[in-house]
């Protein structure tokens, strides 16, 4: 339950930060407003680190396995690059739907052929079909 409403958060979260982030490119520019949201991120994970964490060296981050996976950051600041222009250009519902569909189906993705780590998982029908019902929902959604 508690991963349930983690998740929930995270997604209302997500679009509320993409209207805010918009918001702040009109007024400045879309690599201003991502440097500063990656930026402002970046001080409160250490304020966060500090407070929960301080046991755990920082640089622990550096002799992880996989180096690959550092790359997380770097994806960061394409996410929000990318959150601003679909909000600017769809609108923040729009967006959203779309941005979900995505995350969705990549997730499976990974999940079937057990990428980056994860756990493999059978492929199921029902899934895919949850998956068509999903991109329905946007042509419903979309349809004026």
């Amino acid at each position: 339950m508690w991963g349930i409403l983690i998740a929930i958060l995270s997604g209302a979260l997500m679009s509320v930060q993409g209207v805010f982030n918009t918001g702040v490119t009109k007024q400045t520019g879309v690599w201003v407003a991502s440097s500063f949201v990656q930026f402002s991120a970046f001080v409160v994970c250490i304020a966060a680190w500090l407070i929960t964490e301080r046991n755990v060296n920082l640089l622990s981050v550096c002799k992880i396995d996989n180096k690959y996976m550092l790359l997380g950051g770097i994806m960061g600041a394409f996410i929000t690059y990318t959150v601003i222009q679909s909000v600017a250009s769809l609108g923040p519902a729009r967006a959203a739907i779309f941005i979900v569909t995505a995350q969705l189906a990549a997730a499976y993705v990974i999940e079937l052929a057990g990428m980056f780590g994860m756990d493999k998982a059978d492929f199921q029908w029902r899934k895919v079909f949850g998956l068509a019902v999903i991109i329905g929902g946007i042509f419903l959604f979309k349809w004026e």
